[in-house]
């Protein structure tokens, strides 16, 4: 920051009647020129300076105030939400220039706050700016030891969770909890949530612009990568909170989407979830317009064809087809292996429930099997069959199947439709449910809901639920009294005897 600089830019701020501004970096390049009106400056997209898991942009703003006003609410905001290096005030006099401020960000207590310097005599510029790269230095280092329990070679993503909703608190406060344990379930670190609670919806960013300017300060104080919002957001949605906050933001479905294709194993599970991740996509592909996207023949119709967003839409839609056609002849597959389980007359038994709630680790304890158990939310997607032996040798299939989820997204929802249709084929399907949740009742609501979707409300069920050592014994017993279940412990196959005395009863009635 020169004195001579300072003149210049005084000089035509004046003339014109109209804020300027110029944007430097640390070699002191001057990478933009911004003309402004009376009462500020309009700073462009920095896409060429790239946040990402930087403290600090790199970059310095200087720009006039016509008439000397002090610092405003709206320089702080841009210092705090741009994370620039510092921005220097040029108060103007009479077209000259007239006093001088350094605004710059700092840590302390782990809390992000600004400190303002000035402002000061004019005169005084040139041992103003003396110590500048120390105070950036300094900042710096303040501002990413205030990252707690930031670590730079640490490569997952680092998310706030924000929901946005009207409706009751409660159930918007649950919603999140789950979606706090699906951001686990992929790996992500859930740095803080966000709830809000507007009397209206906005139809672009979901809040009001300053809340999410708020939202946006406090992801780049915890050093956030991601945002992930508990409510679907439209292509138009994501893209206007993308451009604002320079985060990557997606939705709950997405989430979801990705936990499928982490833990998709199986063909038939790799067809599905990529079939489901590529018709939510489709309509999200952008590109920088559609004007030259139509094929057009004749004079001024001749020249680029597809543009290239035209062509990336068809390939998706091309691969669709192809996945279809798999998934049409996997769907055959499992018939011929429904007809061989058909003749050999064994009666077939289907876990389901919600995610998480021990479907696997039933399923392997029961038949001394090793299916994959984990305690996160979709930790198996791939239905596995077992057989099963009673007493008086008589034998099952029993199956387990893809965990059911609140609200699953319908593109998901339609690519595991064929699986979930091999329900229709139990003769009885055995709800187990999480009472060691507290949402439990929640879920149980959810998996009604899903089999009354598939038409299966009508399907011979026995509910069980599990993990009864996590919960005092009387609760057990009230809630199997109330809902006429039994329960066991998945984990504990001792707890087994009346879950296999009900099964067998249902079965087989004497």
């Amino acid at each position: 920051m020169t004195a001579e600089l300072a003149r210049y830019m005084a000089e035509w701020s004046g003339t014109l009647g109209r804020q300027l501004g110029v944007l430097a970096d640390r070699s002191g390049n001057i990478s933009h020129v911004i003309v402004g009106d009376a009462r500020g400056i309009f700073i462009p997209e920095l896409a060429d300076y790239p946040l990402g898991r930087k403290v600090l942009r790199g970059l310095r703003l200087i720009h006039t105030h016509l008439k000397s006003e002090p610092v405003s609410q709206d320089d702080i905001t841009d210092l705090s939400l741009l994370r620039l290096d510092a921005l220097v005030i040029i108060g103007l006099k009479d077209g000259q220039p007239d006093n001088v401020s350094l605004v710059h960000l700092y840590s302390s207590d782990s809390k992000i706050s600004h400190e303002i310097n000035g402002p000061m005599p004019f005169q005084k510029i040139e041992t103003a700016f003396e110590d500048f790269e120390i105070i950036v230095s300094s900042t710096e280092e303040a501002l990413q030891s205030g990252r707690t329990g930031f670590d730079v070679k640490d490569r997952r993503e680092r998310a706030i969770l924000v929901s946005v909703s009207t409706g009751p608190r409660h159930v918007q406060e649950e919603s999140v909890e789950e979606l706090k344990e699906l951001a686990g379930s992929s790996d992500v670190i859930a740095l803080d949530t966000v709830l809000q609670r507007p009397k209206e919806i906005n139809p672009k960013f979901l809040m009001g612009q300053g809340k999410i300017k708020e939202l946006v300060i406090n992801a780049l104080n915890r050093g956030a990568t991601l945002l992930i919002f508990d409510q679907d957001l439209n292509p138009s949605q994501i893209k206007a909170i993308g451009d604002l906050t320079e985060l990557k933001v997606i939705d709950r479905s997405q989430l979801i989407l990705d936990i499928f294709a982490k833990r998709a194993h199986s063909r038939d599970g790799k067809v599905q979830v990529e079939l489901a991740q590529l018709r939510y996509r489709l309509p999200r592909l952008t590109g920088k317009g559609t004007a030259m996207s139509r094929l057009m023949g004749g004079i001024g119709g001749r020249g680029p064809g597809e543009m290239k967003l035209e062509v990336d839409r068809r390939r998706v839609r091309d691969r669709i087809t192809i996945l279809e056609k798999e998934l049409e002849s996997l769907s055959r597959a499992r018939k011929q292996r429904k007809a061989r389980r058909v003749e050999l007359g064994l009666p077939i038994i289907s876990i389901i429930g919600y995610t998480n709630a021990g479907k696997s680790t039933l399923l392997n304890n029961l038949t001394r099997s090793a299916t994959f158990v984990e305690d996160k939310m979709f930790a198996t997607l791939d239905t596995a069959s077992r057989r099963l032996r009673f007493p008086r040798e008589r034998d099952v299939i029993i199956t387990d199947t893809v965990g059911f989820i609140r609200d699953l997204p319908k593109d998901l929802f339609a690519a595991f439709r064929a699986t979930l249709e091999e329900l229709e084929d139990a003769d009885l399907l055995l709800h187990l449910v999480d009472i060691s949740n507290p949402r439990f009742e929640q879920h149980m609501k959810s998996v009604e809901k899903i089999l009354s979707d598939l038409g299966l409300s009508q399907k011979p069920q026995l509910l069980a639920f599990n993990k009864e050592d996590l919960v005092d014994m009387e609760e057990v017993e009230n809630v199997c009294k109330r809902y006429s279940g039994i329960s066991v412990s998945a984990k504990k196959p001792e707890t087994f005897h009346k879950l296999l005395d009900a099964i067998e009863a249902r079965l087989w009635p004497a």
